[in-house]
C-alpha cells in the first residue's frame, strides 16, 4: 500500500496536566515548541486546545489566535486544527475561534456519555458550529463517538450543512463510550465506505493504550492516524512519554511496517480538499 498516511498530532487536549506527564505543553509557547518537534517528526495535523495557567480548559479565542500565529510562523505548512470540545467552554463560546479561520476544526455531531458526565451536543449547537465553519472556510472533522455521528454527519452532509465529502474520525477507548472492539471499527469502517464512497478518507483515535493498536488499525487498513499527548502520556506501560514528537515516530515507525509514506503537509492538504497552504 503506498497511499499516503496524514498523522494528526493531538498536542494538548483538556485533560492532561503537568502532573500526568510534565511533557504536557500547557502554555501557548510549549505548545507551539511542542508542535514543531512534531512537525519536524511527520505530523501534518495539530488538533489544538488551549489552557490558562493553572492547567484548566479555556476557549479564549486570543490564546487561540496566539497559538495559530505561532504554528503558522514555526510550522509553515502545517495544518492548524481548532477543538470546539465540551471540555473547554459551554454553548457558542466553544466556537468563538472560528472567525480566526483554521484550516480544520473539530466538529462532534451528537452527545455521548464520558467518563464522568455526558458530553452534551445538542442538535442546536451541531447546526450553528457547522454553519460558522462553512461561513469561515474551515473542514470540520467530525468525530464519531458512536455509529450514529457518523450517519448524522451523512444528513448534515446531504442537507449542505457540511460541504464536501466529510472526514470521519472514529474515536475508541474513552470510558463510557465506544470501546475498542475489532468488530465495531470493521463496521465502521465499511459504514463510511457506503455512505461517502471508497476513496473518502477517514481517521481513528485511539485513547490511553489502545493509542497504538488503533493506530495500527487505521494505517493498516488505508485510513490516517491519530496521536499525541491529548489521548496517552505514555510510550508503554511503564514509561512516560518525553514529547509528542516520540509519539509521533511511534505512528511513523508503523506506517513504515506498512509501506505506506508519512504523508507531508502538502500532501495531506490535498487529501483533505484543503487551501494549500504556504511554507
Amino acid at each position: 500500500m503506498t497511499k499516503p498516511c496524514i498523522i494528526c498530532v493531538a498536542i494538548t487536549g483538556s485533560v492532561p496536566t503537568k502532573e500526568s506527564n510534565p511533557a504536557v505543553p500547557i502554555t501557548v509557547t510549549e505548545q507551539i515548541e511542542s508542535t514543531h518537534e512534531a512537525f519536524e517528526a511527520g505530523a501534518a495535523i495539530a488538533h489544538c486546545h488551549v489552557r490558562n495557567d493553572d492547567q484548566t480548559p479555556s476557549s479564549d479565542p486570543e490564546k487561540f489566535a496566539r497559538l495559530k500565529e505561532g504554528l503558522e510562523k514555526h510550522c509553515p505548512g502545517m495544518i492548524v486544527q481548532f477543538s470546539t470540545g465540551g471540555r473547554s467552554g459551554a454553548g457558542n463560546e466553544r466556537g468563538g475561534m472560528l472567525p480566526l479561520s483554521p484550516d480544520m476544526a473539530s466538529l462532534t455531531v451528537g452527545s455521548n456519555n464520558f467518563p464522568t458526565r455526558v458530553y452534551e451536543n445538542p442538535p442546536q449547537l451541531v447546526e450553528w458550529l457547522a454553519s460558522e465553519m462553512i461561513e469561515h472556510d474551515v473542514k470540520p472533522e467530525i468525530e464519531a463517538f458512536d455509529l450514529s455521528h457518523i450517519l448524522k454527519a451523512k444528513e448534515m452532509h446531504d442537507n449542505g450543512q457540511i460541504k464536501d465529502t466529510p472526514y470521519v474520525q472514529f474515536v475508541m477507548g474513552v470510558k463510557n463510550a465506544m470501546p475498542v472492539d475489532r468488530d465495531v471499527f470493521d463496521f465502521y469502517l465499511k459504514t463510511v465506505h457506503r455512505l461517502f464512497g471508497e476513496d473518502a478518507p477517514w481517521c481513528a483515535a485511539g485513547i490511553g493504550a489502545k493509542q497504538l493498536e488503533l493506530n495500527e488499525w487505521a494505517i493498516s487498513n488505508g485510513g490516517h492516524a491519530r496521536t499525541g499527548l491529548e489521548d496517552n502520556v505514555r510510550l508503554d506501560r511503564n514509561t512516560l512519554a518525553p514529547s509528542n514528537a516520540a509519539l509521533v515516530k511511534m505512528a511513523a515507525e508503523i506506517c513504515e511496517k506498512y509501506a505506506r509514506p508519512v504523508a507531508s503537509w502538502q500532501q495531506a492538504r490535498e487529501i483533505l480538499g484543503l487551501r494549500k497552504g504556504t511554507a
